[in-house]
């Protein structure tokens, strides 16, 4: 017996009956797309344009691009009933992490406070292979929503169903529209986040009303110079530098850390650069065992700011990977002894977000 027949709660919607909807295409006005752009040739969203992502490694431009972590759509509604239907390439479910994190969606709309909040996930079916639709039920009220799209899989099309009769607009802007971008490992693509709003970068900028771009990539983010290169020429409100995790080696990690920051630093001489090492680092044993390692990888992070701050740089910050676990039951933080659960992206997102807040005067 499945569990859908026993619990009526868990049923998967798939099929969208109901009657007087409106489909939209996401790309078209008065939508708003950010974390994500459309790349025409490929046929599907990117992270990054598909000719840099070439030049960093094969992973990046092969698979992890098309990924569509810190993908969003906004727009403002008062539909009681808001649909979608996602045309995706789904990879196979991840033995570690959710459904519900690597191929769906979720949907978050502006409460009379002006904070976004949680209404429901679109949530995929097993099994699919070319994406799924969903359709939910919420509060009549004309207000901004967002769509969070998945943090792993890729999608080619995404559609949002309306009633006939409801209002739509362009929904208001984030109070700073330039972004933060994160660049880092599968921790800061979103691995193993149960969904996408859920990824501490999202809680961030929920709380502080900021867009933001994520460039972690699984496995490869190796600290390429090409990366900084592209990186550097972005338009953003802040920089947060988290690529422990994949390097080979301390020896990699001293070659390109503070060569990666110094390549946005000097594009970029007053843009806020929160700099941050790997948490693993509260599981560390001695030397050989797994996680010890860290312990000296972090040490090797903390210089590059230690230099900076030598140097004179004034708008430089340090978030030691030790203290993003930190407090009671810090170790039910991860799935795995590495990837983050909602608990652990929670307090990642309450001790980074206090360095993004501080570095852009605002209160987290």
């Amino acid at each position: 017996m499945k569990i859908e027949d026993i619990d009526k709660n868990l049923v998967v919607e798939t099929d969208i009956t109901e009657p007087d909807l409106v489909w939209f295409d996401v790309r078209e006005a008065p939508f708003k797309l950010y974390g994500v752009q459309y790349d025409a040739e490929m046929g599907c969203f990117v992270r990054m344009p598909q000719a840099v992502a070439a030049d960093i490694s094969a992973s990046v431009s092969g698979s992890l691009n098309r990924c569509t972590a810190g993908g969003r759509v906004r727009f403002k509604t008062d539909s009681p009933f808001i649909a979608i239907r996602a045309v995706m390439k789904n990879g196979s479910p991840m033995c570690h992490m959710p459904l519900t994190g690597q191929s769906g969606f979720d949907i978050y709309r502006v409460r009379d406070d002006g904070r976004d909040t949680f209404v429901t996930t679109y949530v995929p079916p097993r099994g699919m292979t070319e994406g799924y639709s969903s359709g939910k039920w919420i509060a009549r009220t004309y207000t901004d929503h967002t769509i969070n799209f998945p943090l792993y899989d890729g999608v080619k099309e995404l559609y949002i169903a309306l009633k006939k009769t409801a209002h739509l607009s362009e929904p208001e802007p984030y109070e700073i529209e330039k972004p933060v971008v994160y660049y880092g490992s599968s921790i800061t693509q979103g691995g193993c986040a149960s969904r996408p709003g859920n990824a501490y970068q999202a809680i961030i900028s929920r709380r502080l009303s900021v867009d933001h771009v994520n460039l972690g990539f699984s496995g490869s983010a190796k600290g390429e110079a090409k990366m900084a290169e592209y990186i550097k020429g972005l338009s953003m409100s802040a920089f947060v530098l988290d690529y422990d995790h994949n390097t080979n080696n301390e020896e990699h990690l001293t070659a390109t850390h503070e060569q990666f920051f110094r390549i946005v630093r000097e594009a970029n001489p007053d843009l806020p650069i929160i700099i941050v090492s790997a948490p693993n680092v509260l599981l560390a044993g001695d030397a050989k065992f797994s996680y010890g390692r860290f312990t000296a990888r972090r040490e090797i992070i903390r210089k590059t700011y230690e230099n900076a701050i030598a140097a004179g740089d004034k708008n430089v910050y340090f978030v030691d990977g030790g203290e993003l676990f930190a407090g009671n039951d810090w170790d039910a933080c991860t799935v795995d002894g590495t990837h983050p659960n909602d608990l652990g992206f929670y307090r990642m997102a309450e001790r980074i977000g206090r360095e993004v807040a501080r570095a852009l005067g605002k209160e987290f």
